[in-house]
């Protein structure tokens, strides 16, 4: 039994996975993280947990604490140079985020084919995964979000902007709104250009912002809910029982 847990910058997202399928997952708010204590008090008292981390030293240490209490064992997983059929051109493969790297392996369980591979959060991160599995760079951006409360904040005029994308705006709502938006799709579609002659080529698109992004994108694309989880599936079970 696996207790898959990914630590975001804004949600701590979880999973419970016991070899065939998820069992129970769930989500809480990165600051709420001591009330997870609660949580894993419904969790099968045997389960190894495997974490990606990327909310700071005080997030690790409270899930190291909690998975102390109950005697189990806890692996977190970190960037390397190569992991569970994915290599790393990274010029100093440790200073990728462990998300981003729990999501390239996530994506390399489910195509042998080359990839795109978006996480959108807080931030959006758009990473390029080739046919043999070597993760060969990517970007890291403003998410959606991020990008609207940079522009109330930093203006005096523009506020935080709760409009419609549409091709055309008329008024400064869905101007802010889909301006966002379409800074994020251009990322995306240009970064996508790299491998779409490439046969069987896709975008794998997860995090809180991914349907948003998937709803108007041009390019072949598919969700994964749990594409983050999945690696860290893929991680521990790489390291045994």
């Amino acid at each position: 039994m696996i207790v898959a847990i990914d630590a975001g910058n804004s949600r701590i997202k979880w999973g419970v996975h016991d070899g065939d399928g998820w069992l129970s997952s769930g989500a809480l708010a990165t600051a709420d993280v001591a009330s997870l204590a609660g949580v894993a008090a419904q969790w099968p008292a045997d389960a190894r947990g495997v974490v990606c981390n990327v909310a700071g030293a005080t997030v690790a240490d409270t899930i190291s604490r909690l998975f102390a209490r109950r005697h189990a064992e806890l692996a977190f997983l970190h960037a390397s140079a190569a992991a569970c059929g994915v290599s790393s051109r990274y010029e100093n493969p440790r200073q990728l985020g462990a998300d981003r790297w729990a999501a390239l392996i996530g994506a390399r369980a489910v195509r042998g084919s080359a990839c795109l591979v978006v996480c959108a959060g807080t931030a959006t991160t758009v990473d390029r995964l080739d046919a043999a599995g070597v993760f060969a760079g990517g970007l890291i951006l403003p998410g959606f979000d991020l990008m609207r409360a940079a522009l109330a904040s930093n203006t005096a005029q523009l506020p935080l902007a709760e409009g419609v994308f549409c091709a055309q705006p008329r008024n400064t709502m869905d101007a802010i709104v889909s301006g966002c938006l379409q800074a994020q799709l251009g990322a995306v579609e240009r970064m996508f250009d790299e491998i779409a002659d490439e046969p069987d080529a896709r975008c794998l698109l997860t995090g809180g912002g991914a349907r948003r992004l998937a709803a108007h994108l041009k390019i072949p694309c598919q969700l994964m809910d749990n594409l983050i989880l999945d690696g860290l599936l893929r991680f521990a079970a790489s390291q045994g029982s």
